[in-house]
């Protein structure tokens, strides 16, 4: 049951549904519920939400918010996302919680993926 406001869903708009849907199939095991041509849902990634067609991308240089994953093995994150046609837009690099980059997928939305120290 959702709790009361909390948040409870995130949208990236897409415009390729398609390549992004294989990207996070690929690079993170992500499955995905089609409710027709112009959305795919996701779950049980931390935080459910889905991709809608849209010609726009959700980047940080534009002032959009960024989704964050989190490894236990940085380099080895940055491996899958490369392998699955990932971008890197941001080499690994320290900040003070541990390190962490930036990548877009297909569509070119922006995410992130961190790492504590010693990860």
């Amino acid at each position: 049951m959702p709790a009361h406001e909390k948040i409870d869903y995130v949208e990236y708009p897409a415009r390729d549904i398609q390549a992004t849907r294989r990207f996070f199939e690929q690079a993170f095991g992500w499955k995905f519920e089609d409710y027709g041509p112009d959305y795919a849902a996701f779950s049980g990634q931390g935080l459910d939400g889905g991709f809608f067609r849209a010609d726009a991308a959700a980047r940080t240089d534009r002032g959009s918010a960024i989704i964050v994953f989190y490894s236990e093995d940085l380099e080895g994150t940055l491996a899958k996302v490369e392998a699955a046609g990932g971008e890197v837009v941001k080499p690994i690099f320290s900040f003070p919680g541990g390190r962490r980059f930036h990548f877009t997928e297909p569509s070119g939305n922006e995410l992130a993926v961190w790492s504590a120290p010693g990860a």
